[in-house]
Order: structure tokens, then C-alpha cells, then sequence
């Protein structure tokens, strides 16, 4: 077994579960509680957790990013159950897994308010040019020098993908006196104050900042290009909280060169684990480590509602979000 991969001592009346993510040794702990637990939160231990032990495993945990291919749950015969820590689940191989009666689940609704939190965090930053003031700063430059920088108050806000996370972005803007516009693939009759546009080019063309907070997969690749982003203007600012997947990389950086967009804050990137390299040179990018949703409290709430979940399964009753 390699070192990466740990597992709890064998228990021949315990369920085996693979964890495929990244997880403390807390979140370990109380996994141990009730599993016998594969350890595999890189590519190798992987691959050599699925060759050892597939034929044993009951249940998979893993992340949207990281995701169960089909040739894996191929090699787990027992495999009964999967799920997604975190909305995303678009690299589970779903059609797979159903087409074996697998009960599949993510943990929706866990970290929305931290990832609502980041994403107003990063438009604030971006608007008001924060990195950059504190860099003048440091390099002895007072405020009498400086470009004066825009209010968020009173501008419009277009936010890509109404779900749970967009609504809950859309309050905080609300509270910061936006307007608020959103397109989604239906109009959504609970959305309180705020305007619909039926494409996200006609979004882009109305609004002065974008958050995106749609689901990654096939269906959005790409769906803030070249045309969305020229549409924002030289003023325009653009959040993604999302996946990387929906903006694309190389118009960005080119809308950026021309002074075309104003600026970009992401956590989210195409290339992900690795940097958005043609973003890096940017002094109007403000990058973070795909960490909107992670804070004790919402991390925490996923295990918890991962083991609620899995009770559930076990118990033979419904699970809370299924996919």
C-alpha cells in the first residue's frame, strides 16, 4: 500500500469507504468511527487503492474536481454508494454509477454562505483595487497619487447561475445597495428583486460586475468568452466562484491586455491545481486557491452531512441531496 493511502484497521462488519480528497486527520477520525477507511487523496494511491482494494469498498467520497470514473466503479462490484463533498459533482461519472443502481449524493447547500462570502470578498477587492492600494502603500505612495476607485453601491450586479449560492450572493449585494440582474436556465419566480436577461451576453451588456456561480460540465463551457467579456466594458469586473471551466482563460487574458475588461477575481481555474500562467503577469487579477467554500464551520458541515447521508443509505431511506 503506498504511503499516501492509510487505512483503517480491517473490520469484517464494517462498510469500506474510499476517500478519494484531500481530508484532515479530524475529518479522518470521524470517519474511522464508523468505516473501514482507504486513504487516497492523490493520482497514485488512488490508482493503487481501486487495484487493492475495489472488490472490498462500499463507498466512495470524493470532490466535484477530483470526481469516480467509470472504469473505477467498474472495479468496485460492492461499490452501493458515492458521494460529492461540495454542489459540484461533474467529474462523478453519473451515468455509470446510476446504470448500476448507485445511490449518488453531494453535500449542496453546505458551504453556500462561505462561498457567497468569498465571492462578494473578491468583488470588493477587485472594484476597489485593494491589492494594488496596499502594494502603493508598501512602496510609499500616498492616497494624493492614486486613481480614485469606483463604489460597488448603487452599480448593477450580474450574477451567472441563480442556485442556492447565486441567491445567496444576490442578498449580500442587495445589502450593499446593487441592482441585481442574473441568467439562468429558467427564470426563477422567487428571485426577489432582481432582473432577468435571457442570455448572458444581454446579462454582460446590462451589468458592471459578473459573479459566476453556475455549474461547471459540458453545457457552460466557455460561456463567459470573448463576446461577454468585451460586453462588460473597460469598467467591468468579473468574479468566478464557480468552476474554471466557464470562462475562458485565453479571451480573458487578451480582453485584459487591451485594457478590454477592467479587472478578474477568481478562485476558480481551468488549470487548476496549477496557476492560470496567462493571468499570472495581471496586476488587475486577484487570484485565490479554489478556497471560497472552505472554512472550519462549512467543512465540517459537509462530513456532517455526508455521515447523516450515509446513515440513510444504510437505513434504506432517501438521502437528503440526491443527484
Amino acid at each position: 500500500m503506498p504511503e499516501s493511502t492509510v487505512a483503517s484497521a480491517p473490520n469484517a462488519s464494517r462498510r469500506k469507504l474510499l476517500v478519494l480528497m484531500p481530508t484532515g486527520e479530524a475529518h479522518l477520525s470521524q470517519f474511522r468511527e464508523r468505516y473501514d477507511v482507504i486513504y487516497a487523496p492523490n493520482a497514485d494511491a488512488r490508482a493503487q487503492a481501486v487495484a487493492d482494494h475495489g472488490a472490498e469498498i462500499d463507498i466512495v467520497v470524493t470532490i466535484g474536481a477530483i470526481g469516480l470514473r467509470a472504469d473505477e466503479i467498474a472495479a468496485m462490484p460492492k461499490l452501493g454508494a458515492a458521494a460529492a463533498q461540495g454542489a459540484g459533482y461533474e467529474a462523478i461519472d453519473v451515468a455509470a454509477a446510476k446504470a448500476r443502481g448507485i445511490t449518488l449524493w453531494n453535500g449542496a447547500g453546505t458551504n453556500d454562505s462561505c462561498v457567497a462570502d468569498h465571492a462578494m470578498a473578491l468583488l470588493l477587492a477587485s472594484v476597489r483595487a485593494l491589492p494594488q492600494q496596499e502594494q502603493a502603500l508598501r512602496a510609499g505612495l500616498w492616497r494624493d497619487v492614486l486613481p480614485l476607485r469606483p463604489s460597488v453601491n448603487g452599480r448593477k450586479l450580474g450574477i451567472l447561475g441563480l442556485g442556492t449560492i447565486g441567491q445567496r450572493i444576490a442578498r449580500r449585494a442587495q445589502a450593499f445597495d446593487m441592482e441585481v440582474g442574473y441568467h439562468n436556465r429558467r427564470e426563477r419566480p422567487d428571485a426577489v428583486g432582481c432582473r432577468y436577461f435571457g442570455s448572458v451576453l444581454e446579462l454582460a451588456q446590462w451589468a458592471d460586475f459578473l459573479v459566476v456561480a453556475a455549474p461547471g460540465g459540458p453545457a457552460t463551457k466557455h460561456i463567459v468568452n470573448a463576446d461577454v467579456l468585451r460586453a462588460l466594458g473597460p469598467q467591468g469586473h468579473v468574479v468566478n466562484i464557480a468552476r474554471g471551466s466557464l470562462i475562458d482563460t485565453t479571451a480573458l487574458a487578451e480582453a485584459l491586455a487591451k485594457g478590454a475588461l477592467g479587472g478578474a477575481a477568481l478562485d476558480v481555474y481551468e488549470s487548476e491545481p496549477k496557476p492560470p500562467e496567462p493571468l499570472l503577469g495581471f496586476p488587475n487579477v486577484i487570484l485565490t486557491p479554489h478556497i471560497a467554500g472552505w472554512s472550519p464551520e462549512s467543512v465540517q458541515a459537509t462530513i456532517d452531512l455526508f455521515l447523516e447521508n450515509a446513515r440513510r443509505w444504510e437505513a434504506g431511506e432517501p438521502v437528503l441531496t440526491p443527484i
